[in-house]
């Protein structure tokens, strides 16, 4: 497959590429030099789903912040 760089150093992935990937508009990728080849690389994509649970919120004593480190 053959593709130009446009203006602004834009170039566009082939529909096939994109579809196969399931590159969407939007997604963003880590660009490397590899030998005399361009190397892109999807960012990890996050979704909702994946981050349940992460956050552990509960209640906040008021003691513990009075006991807080550099609470003066």
């Amino acid at each position: 497959m053959e593709s130009k760089v446009r203006d602004k150093g834009r170039i566009t992935l082939p529909e096939k590429i994109r579809r196969t990937l399931g590159i969407k508009e939007g997604d963003s990728f880590y660009v490397e030099l590899s030998g005399q080849a361009i190397l892109l690389k999807p960012k990890e994509r996050v979704s909702v789903k994946s981050t349940e649970g992460i956050a552990k919120i509960g209640k906040v004593n008021l003691e513990d912040i009075e006991e807080a480190p550099g609470k003066e």
